[in-house]
């Protein structure tokens, strides 16, 4: 059984970290500028974060194993749509439908461990889970950066196939059905949609905010009515798919909002990563997949020992440390984001962040598990993912905001003081929008796009970190040492 919930959530896993390493070549392949990569990325963030409650729910509710093989197969088909993909918006309704997917297995392969394990061994086996998904993350870049670099981006999506044919087969073979046999007969129709609106309409205003006009001021609007909406909708339903009433639990709580500034911080920084290390750096794809391997395989090795620690310690200790090592970890990356070795430059803020995340990422995990009853495993296991993945959604957007600021702001300064032809200064500005990936034959201006690109980056950089303490002070005063599980609603 956890070897096909292992499988089916590395899926949605690998393409996160594949797609990343995809951006540069496929940014190049369709001539697609920064917010069309943003797009890519955040299509598939924004349905898998507005639909992942639904799929919880749906879960509890139709069948867990029913729910998470139906978003296997849709999964597998998107990403089969994205590698045909003819253009970038081809490619970016493929990545939404990637989402949709990707909410329905999520949540229902925690939900399947939660509900098939007693609670004295569900820390260890969310441990195993957490570890080996890792592994499947370590293997996905290198080997997406070797099939993009010898074959072609496209690659990077097809791999999903025969992952989940081979997640079906064990599925249908091992794994039992469960659901929430107290669950209100409906779901929450109006919740999702007007979730969906929302952070559609705040995601939309972020990512064109910087090309001005009145659509992403109109959007923004909308989006942000649409969420106050939604939470008011959700206080008065009676089958709401986040119920407000699981927050009554402090560590459920704390465990959340921790989760929405760690992930938000990796979220971001995971984004514009692969960029620098490609187009700043010169990176072949392969050597930007592997450039995290250590950071994986630490979270692969250490997840087990450390979903145990709540057992010794309790919750509040690792999710305090986690985090603050973590910090360490986003601001080590600031000494090898202009270049320079591997080893000396980006070696160390890998080993730290992997450590920081070994730390934290089990008995996060296992904390909003254990603080609700475990009837309502699967709309517990939803609302947790689906923050992580508002949280990264928000972070590239917000933080993208961010960098595309500093960046033109660097360039228009550094331009100034390079005595520029009226035309050729034109011709760098209309690239603005590909950031490092702007070209010029001219040496100083290809300097300057590179210094303002880790100019903006270190500025993300330095966010991150400040995330990262502000998720351990979350631990700090909201976790509780050991969480009692509570029957809500």
């Amino acid at each position: 059984m956890l070897t096909a919930t292992i499988l089916g959530s590395s899926m949605v896993f690998i393409d996160g970290t594949v797609v990343n390493v995809a951006l540069p070549a496929l940014q190049s392949a369709l001539n697609a500028a920064v917010t069309d990569v943003q797009w890519v990325v955040e299509a598939y963030a924004l349905f898998l974060a507005a639909l992942m409650l639904v799929g919880g729910s749906l879960g509890d509710l139709y069948g867990r194993r029913k729910v998470f093989l139906i978003g296997v197969v849709l999964f597998a088909g998107a990403s089969a749509g994205c590698g045909f993909a003819p253009d970038i918006r081809i490619l970016i309704v493929s990545r939404a439908l990637q989402g949709v997917g990707g909410a329905l297995l999520v949540p229902g392969s925690l939900a399947l461990i939660s509900s098939s394990f007693c609670a004295e061994e569900r820390g260890r086996a969310i441990g195993t889970w957490s570890g080996f998904t890792a592994m499947t993350m370590a293997l996905g870049p290198v080997l997406g950066g070797w099939l993009i670099e010898h074959f072609s981006w496209r690659w990077a999506f097809f791999i999903n196939v025969p992952l989940a044919v081979l997640v079906v087969v064990i599925s249908m073979a091992r794994v039992p059905e469960s659901r929430d046999e107290e669950m209100v007969k409906r779901l929450d129709g109006w919740g999702a949609s007007l979730a969906t609106v929302g952070l559609c309409g705040i995601t939309f205003a972020l990512i064109e905010a910087g090309r001005g006009g009145q659509r992403a001021l109109v959007a923004g609007v909308v989006g942000v009515v649409a969420l106050a909406c939604f939470f008011v909708v959700e206080s008065r339903s009676s089958a709401p798919m986040l119920p407000l009433d699981l927050f009554r639990s402090r560590s459920f709580s704390g465990a959340n909002l921790m989760t929405l500034f760690l992930y938000g911080a990796l979220g971001a920084v995971f984004f514009f990563l692969p960029l620098d290390l490609i187009q700043v750096q010169h990176y072949t794809a392969t050597e930007a997949g592997a450039a995290l391997l250590p950071l994986i395989l630490l979270v692969f090795l250490l997840s087990r020992w450390s979903g145990g620690l709540i057992v010794r310690y309790g919750a509040r200790l690792p999710l305090i440390v986690g985090p603050l090592i973590a910090g360490v970890g986003f601001g080590l990356f600031t000494r090898g984001a202009a270049g320079g070795s591997y080893w000396s430059g980006l070696f160390p803020a890998v080993i730290v962040l992997g450590l920081g995340l070994a730390v934290s990422v089990a008995p996060l995990t296992t904390t909003v598990m254990n603080s609700i009853d475990q009837s309502r495993a699967g709309v517990a296991s939803g609302v947790n993912n689906a923050v992580s993945r508002v949280a990264g959604l928000l972070a590239i957007a917000v933080l993208g905001l961010v960098f595309a600021t500093t960046f033109n702001g660097r360039l228009e300064r550094g331009l100034d003081g390079l005595g520029l032809s009226a035309a050729e200064r034109q011709a760098v500005e209309a690239q603005r929008g590909k950031l490092a990936a702007a070209t010029s034959d001219d040496v100083r201006v290809q300097r300057l796009v590179r210094e303002s690109f880790v100019g903006a980056y270190s500025v993300v950089l330095w966010i991150a970190v400040g995330l990262s303490v502000a998720s351990a002070l979350s631990a700090a005063v909201l976790i509780e040492a050991r969480p009692q599980p509570r029957r809500v609603g």
